[in-house]
């Protein structure tokens, strides 16, 4: 069993008071790609680019701790 180092929607709340410019686009890829072949999704991006984001992001979404539809109702994954 894997360790989480920011499990829920606390980091991703902290993220989204302040300025945020929407991934949530990233959350469309994964989920086409979950029961593929291709179920690895390689998220490389420069330095300082977004990568921590990224991950609060994916685990406030997917994690089953807590609810978080409530913080995704404004992004574009709402829609999808």
């Amino acid at each position: 069993m894997g360790t989480y180092l920011n499990p829920g929607n606390l980091g991703f709340k902290e993220i989204i008071a302040d300025e945020y410019v929407d991934k949530t686009g990233l959350i469309s890829l994964i989920n086409r790609t979950i029961g593929t072949k291709q179920k690895l999704t390689c998220i490389s991006r420069p330095r300082r680019f977004g990568k921590s984001y990224a991950a609060q992001m994916l685990s406030a979404y997917y994690g089953k701790n807590c609810d978080s539809a409530a913080l995704f109702k404004d992004y574009e994954i709402s829609g999808d």
